[in-house]
Formats: C-alpha cells, sequence, structure tokens
C-alpha cells in the first residue's frame, strides 16, 4: 500500500461529503482512506457508513468514544498500512493531484517529509493562498499534520498528544527533528476551510497555555542538543504566535494567561537580543516579538493594525 489518508471526524454534517468526495478523487494510486468518527452526534455517522458501503475496497471506518482529533488519529496510525501517511481535516478539502505530486516528489527525492502550501477559504467565499512556510529554516512549516506526508518508518513511535490543543504542532515539528530531508511542493493543494471557532481563531486563553505543555514536551527530545532549533520553536509558536493570539482576546484571564506565556519565555531566552533566531527574523516579525517580549503586545497588534489600514 503507498498511501494511507487518516480523517478524524466528529460533527461535521455539512462539509463530510464534500471532504470525502475530494478524497476520493485523487489521481494517486493505491491509497486507503481511514475513517475514524469520534463519537458524532449530528448525523455525521450516518454519511460514514453510506461511504464506507459505497466504496468498501478504499474506506475503512472505525467508531470510538469521543476523545479528540489526536487520540482518533492515533487510532487510525495503528491501522494504517500506507508506505506514506497524510491526515485530512473533515471539513476541509484537497486538489485532486495533492496526494500524487506528494508522493511523486517523496519518491523522485527520497524525502521523508513533503509539504505543499495551503488555499485558506473563509466562511464569507473569500480564498487566499498561504505559503506553507515564511521563513527560510528547515523547521518553518511545523503547525500542521494537514498539508503534509510523512514517511511511515519516520513515525515510528510518534503519536499525536491527547487532551491538548496544539497536538499537530508536537507531531509535525517532531517528523521534522527526526526527517533526514524535506521537500516543498510550491503550490496550495489543501483547501483549509478557516472557521471563526478554530482553534487559532479562539476566544479561550486559558487553553493556549497547552502549548506550554506542548514545548515541555519537545523540550525533552531537543535538548540540550539541539538548543538553536527549540529556540526557534519558542520565538515563533509562543513569543510570536501564542501571545498574540492571546493578546487580541477579552477573557478574564488574558492577562495571567500573557504573564505566564512571558515567563515561559523569559526562563529559555532572558536575553531575546542573545537568541540567534530572534535575530535572524524579519523587521516587523522581530518588532512584534520585541513587544511581546517586553509586555507591550497590545501596541505590537495595534501598529501591525494599523500598518494593515494604512496597506489597503
Amino acid at each position: 500500500m503507498k498511501l494511507s489518508i487518516i480523517v478524524p471526524v466528529y460533527n461535521v454534517l455539512p462539509y463530510i461529503r464534500q471532504c470525502l468526495d475530494s478524497l476520493l478523487g485523487q489521481t494517486v494510486e493505491d491509497y486507503e482512506i481511514l475513517l475514524v468518527d469520534d463519537g458524532s452526534t449530528d448525523g455525521t455517522a450516518a454519511v460514514l457508513e453510506e461511504y464506507r458501503a459505497r466504496y468498501p475496497e478504499k474506506i475503512s471506518l472505525r467508531r470510538v468514544d469521543n476523545g479528540g482529533q489526536g487520540r482518533a488519529r492515533n487510532f487510525a496510525i495503528e491501522d494504517a498500512r500506507g508506505h506514506y501517511l497524510g491526515f485530512i481535516d473533515s471539513d476541509d478539502t484537497i486538489a485532486p493531484d495533492m496526494y500524487e505530486k506528494l508522493v511523486a516528489r517523496a519518491e523522485e527525492t527520497g524525502a521523508d517529509v513533503v509539504v505543499c502550501d495551503w488555499l485558506a477559504r473563509y466562511d464569507d467565499g473569500r480564498e487566499e493562498v498561504l505559503p506553507a512556510c515564511v521563513q527560510e529554516h528547515p523547521l518553518a512549516s511545523a503547525g500542521s499534520a494537514c498539508n503534509k506526508i510523512f514517511r511511515r518508518e519516520l513515525v515510528g513511535d510518534i503519536r499525536f498528544p491527547t487532551g491538548l490543543w496544539y497536538e499537530d504542532f508536537y507531531f509535525s515539528a517532531m517528523m521534522l527533528i527526526r526527517a533526514d530531508m524535506v521537500e516543498y511542493v510550491r503550490e496550495p493543494l489543501y483547501i483549509y476551510r478557516r472557521h471563526q471557532d478554530s482553534t487559532m481563531r479562539n476566544n479561550n486563553s486559558a487553553k493556549n497555555l497547552d502549548m506550554l505543555k506542548i514545548m515541555d514536551m519537545l523540550s525533552v527530545h531537543m535538548l540540550p542538543e539541539h538548543r538553536e532549533e527549540f529556540e526557534f520553536f519558542l520565538v515563533n509558536h509562543v513569543l510570536l504566535d501564542t501571545i498574540s493570539r492571546v493578546s487580541r482576546q477579552d477573557t478574564p484571564d488574558r492577562g495571567e494567561v500573557l504573564k505566564e506565556l512571558r515567563a515561559y519565555i523569559h526562563s529559555y531566552i532572558p536575553r531575546l537580543n542573545s537568541c540567534g533566531s530572534y535575530r535572524r527574523e524579519n523587521g516587523k516579525r522581530r518588532m512584534v516579538m520585541r513587544l511581546n517580549y517586553m509586555g507591550l503586545d497590545r501596541l505590537a497588534m495595534g501598529l501591525l493594525d494599523m500598518k494593515a489600514r494604512l496597506s489597503k
């Protein structure tokens, strides 16, 4: 079996048919689709059963009690027969030739991981091409597992954390740390449905502290030998992304969460200017990082919003 496509599913009745149709329409040869119904209650389960009955040679279906996306994916990893693993969110779709192109690049180059760009599709119908990487760094595409394929041997015993946000980041970061070669297909082949209530646009400040638990898990594998790479994740995924995300929220505990996030950064990077990953960033990203590091995150967001308005 060349490829296993793993799809955790939970209460996505308006979108699941589009997702499954895009998977069944893939031009890559010799692949399977592993669906894990994570305790859906909205009628999604009936649709999954319908598709399994229509395509028994292509689709397998497992039902589990609700336990989260990471746990559902872990069940499917155990059952996967493919030489490569791919992961799709059940409300998204992909280009018909996405996996053909990713697998072909892996076979041509011997890459352990192959990554493609995104097409973000908003609820109001807008679309936006998003590059997989905004910096030139071997770990820059960590974040999601969905726009990638992974060689099964590379995955080994690594699994998605359960019960935590940012489980995608942990898994893809571990794969990039382990990989000898990563290749990129610079095309927006993964079509990401960008909802207002997604993890990246949430209004739950405290759950963003899960990022620190993820960083602690990564530190076990990275420190002390790979401190520079660990600091890259710190400044990009905690100092820049997570603090900026929480700073835009309106919750009673926002201030305490921000204080804890900054304290975590300071414990590893007591002097920001001494951090090579920070110094290598472009001017705008360094400005936001510096202000976030100093506790002036609202000022950073205000300046970015002003710049965005002026650019229009």
